[in-house]
């Protein structure tokens, strides 16, 4: 049970760098000796010191026949710093519980494999599913080089978006609205298509209650260069770096104007939304992008639904009926023609959001298949 109790700390610890340390993972770190905390830290920052460099510090010679408890397999690497099993050995700690290996290629079970080695007692497993939860975007990238995909909708009872005249302001509560702004701090991208930058005009940065957030890469999807250059996204390109991800059948002219207002512009040669969704993930996980937020309409939903390239569903409903045939959903296009090809979920969990119904679920890769 005490092992329990310390290494939930270490993953409180861990949770306090959300958004601060990618391409890094979330860790945290907590030092006992005699069933009493005696040192404690997290990952701060990427390129800072790692969790266990910061929880020996704190504990300084106490560190001696402690036992750390950490939430992913310690590093044996030269990195951004240096090892911390090196760091770990050095000042006497005489056990390290971790709650999941690192399937890093650079650490792998060398880092328990060091520790061992060294005389240390290492074990592993204590509160796995949560450490694993925790960390799903950094392992996720790290066995894929492409971003982990998670698609968020917001909609009525009956499953509309918005009003038949295009209403949407506001169908989810303030609560769930500033959930959103918290998965926005939590993600290196978020994507939109051109229609949402039409209708809506977002600015899609991060705006918490609580403080400042950190500010994804902005992406819209715009096949042509519909973008309106006075956009608010344009507006904002000082607060937040913008992306529009585009095809041949934009002009040259379009081109030049969106870069000289400071945005990136990406032509995408493919012609399939599969196909181009897919090149387009490999492209973002190339340029260390490793998590995308999909707030977009119906029409980037279906593409990336299509595509199977969602990793994880995040739903809000509303307890409102908007009704009409003409009112949008999620996930718009054609749909799916049969019953054995929809894109199902499972491990799914259900709270209350300000009174909206949220939803969070993890596609069935084995039931699922795209059309």
């Amino acid at each position: 049970m005490e092992n329990r109790k310390f290494m939930q700390r270490a993953l409180d610890l861990a949770r306090l760098g959300i958004g601060r340390t990618r391409p890094n993972p979330l860790v945290g770190a907590v030092l006992v000796k005699d069933n009493k905390i005696v040192g404690e830290g997290y990952h701060r920052q990427f390129g800072g010191p790692h969790a266990e460099i910061n929880a020996l510090d704190m504990a300084k010679d106490a560190a001696k026949d402690s036992t750390l408890y950490v939430t992913l397999e310690p590093c044996s690497h030269h990195g951004k710093t240096p090892p911390c099993c090196d760091a770990i050995v050095e000042s006497g700690v005489k056990r390290v519980v971790c709650a999941i290996r690192d399937p890093n290629p650079l650490v792998a079970g060398k880092g328990i494999a060091y520790l061992k080695s060294k005389g240390v007692d290492v074990s592993v497993g204590i509160l796995a599913n949560e450490a694993s939860e925790l960390n799903e975007i950094f392992l996720h990238y790290i066995k894929t080089k492409k971003p982990f995909v998670i698609l968020k909708t917001a909609m009525s009872l009956d499953g509309k978006i918005a009003t038949r005249t295009g209403e949407s302001r506001w169908i989810s509560s303030p609560q769930s609205r500033q959930q959103v702004h918290q998965l926005r701090n939590q993600v290196a991208a978020v994507v939109v298509g051109v229609n949402t930058v039409l209708k809506d005009d977002p600015v899609l940065t991060t705006r918490l209650a609580e403080g400042k957030g950190i500010n994804p890469l902005r992406i819209v999807l715009d096949t042509t260069g519909r973008t309106p250059l006075d956009a608010r996204l344009f507006k904002s390109i000082d607060e937040a770096p913008l992306l529009i991800v585009s095809t041949n059948r934009i002009s040259p002219s379009r081109v030049q104007a969106y870069e000289r207002a400071g945005a990136e512009v990406w032509i995408m040669e493919t012609t399939g939304h599969t196909e181009m969704i897919h090149r387009f993930l490999t492209d973002l996980g190339e340029r260390q992008v490793d998590s995308l937020l999909v707030e977009g309409g119906g029409t980037v939903a279906e593409s990336f639904v299509t595509a199977n390239a969602v990793d994880k569903y995040i739903g809000y409903i509303a307890p409102m009926i908007i009704g009409g045939e003409q009112a949008p959903t999620p996930v718009e296009g054609s749909g799916f023609s049969r019953l054995s090809q929809v894109l199902r979920f499972s491990h799914v969990a259900t709270s209350d959001s300000g009174g909206d119904i949220r939803i969070v679920a993890y596609p069935n890769r084995e039931i699922g298949e795209a059309l």
